[in-house]
């Protein structure tokens, strides 16, 4: 289970929740590399040491737009990768672990010829960022974990909200209301995520998942860790970034960000960019790459 959050079993993607362009203009290209189990479509923008970016659960190489384009502009190369079962990311999902999820993301790193890369996952995809840094170490630089869940679990009413956000049969009133719950903080618009969803896809993510040992990946391999963690996450509590944190000691680091929840990266877009350019920029100074 995700955070406790059984995985939903749709029939169909999301009707009229579209997802937008992620490679259209400001300098993005695609390629396509031979994954494990087919093609994966590979989104990229700017030349410099690479940073890999995994999105979370059902959600797609998007959701990185301004991310990409901010670490572009500050010399770095954004690369995302769709997950399996989204754009011309066409492996079968079927029975597909962890473990194959980041066999994808190892894959494209290796194709592409850009390791060690620093990983940005994003709550679902931190747990695949872990586990290549875990399996896969002599791709990884780094690893950044946006909204890091595992250990500590949402509350009940959270769980129902994130499930519901991935029920088919909602009406669009009832979606953008679940997305809001589980998503965002009360603040924020919760309309700016009313697409992008791939209920198909958050099945097979949340049955890996579900057939997962957690103390494989948790501690990121020996990798070094920045956690940007949303003050008001009701589904990956606050409480699962300390515990990292505390545990990893010297080699990971805390920045708690306000007004966000699960979301965080539409709600804070400039601080998730500004917070990740300048720790990047500080581990260059001091590790002289």
């Amino acid at each position: 289970m995700l955070d406790g959050v059984s995985p939903v079993d749709p029939t169909s993607q999301a009707g009229g929740h579209s997802q937008p362009d992620a490679g259209s203009g400001d300098g993005w290209s695609t390629v396509t590399v031979a994954g494990p189990a087919g093609p994966i479509e590979v989104r990229s923008v700017g030349d410099g040491p690479a940073v890999l970016m995994v999105p979370s659960l059902g959600r797609g190489a998007a959701d990185f737009l301004h991310l990409g384009r901010s670490l572009s502009a500050g010399g770095y190369r954004a690369i995302v990768p769709e997950p399996r079962g989204i754009g011309g990311s066409t492996g079968s999902l079927e029975g597909v672990s962890m473990a194959d999820l980041a066999g994808d993301t190892a894959v494209v790193i290796e194709a592409l010829g850009v390791g060690p890369a620093t990983l940005v996952g994003h709550a679902f995809g931190n747990r695949v960022a872990r586990l290549v840094a875990a399996l896969h170490p002599g791709q990884v630089e780094s690893v950044v974990l946006l909204a890091c869940g595992g250990r500590v679990p949402a509350a009940p009413e959270h769980r129902a909200a994130l499930r519901r956000v991935f029920d088919v049969d909602s009406s669009p009133e009832e979606h953008l209301a679940a997305v809001g719950v589980a998503f965002f903080a009360p603040c924020n618009d919760a309309s700016v995520w009313a697409g992008g969803w791939h209920p198909v896809v958050a099945h097979h993510q949340g049955r890996a998942v579900a057939d997962d040992d957690i103390e494989v990946w948790w501690t990121a391999g020996s990798a070094d860790v920045l956690v940007l963690q949303p003050a008001d996450d009701v589904v990956a509590l606050p409480a699962n970034a300390r515990s990292i944190v505390d545990l990893l000691g010297d080699r990971a680091s805390l920045v708690v960000v306000a007004d966000a929840g699960h979301a965080l990266l539409p709600e804070q877009p400039q601080v998730v960019a500004d917070t990740l350019l300048e720790w990047l920029r500080d581990r260059s100074r001091r590790t002289g790459q």
